[in-house]
């Protein structure tokens, strides 16, 4: 990806210190920390990164059922809520 634009966010002491922690912990520069960050936020990743992500999570195997079967395992009944 070539990068063509700049722009200057301004961050709190505190957010500014935190998020250079982490770039270092993850061995990358705050800027593309922040390019991940918004691209994973706003839906923006390459076709590349999407396709890692599918493989990721199929690489899980999670048990998977019939769609009708996880949606009634997933979403608690109202009754028990209200108990």
């Amino acid at each position: 990806m070539g990068l063509t634009h700049k722009t200057t966010v301004l961050l709190s002491e505190g957010l500014h210190r935190q998020l250079t922690l982490l770039a270092q912990e993850r061995g990358q520069s705050l800027g593309e920390l922040v390019r991940q960050a918004c691209e994973r936020q706003y839906g923006m990743a390459d076709a590349d990164a999407r396709l890692a992500a599918v493989e990721a999570m199929e690489a899980m195997r999670l048990p998977v059922g019939p769609v009708e079967q996880m949606i009634a395992e997933s979403v608690a009944d109202p009754q028990d809520l209200a108990d």
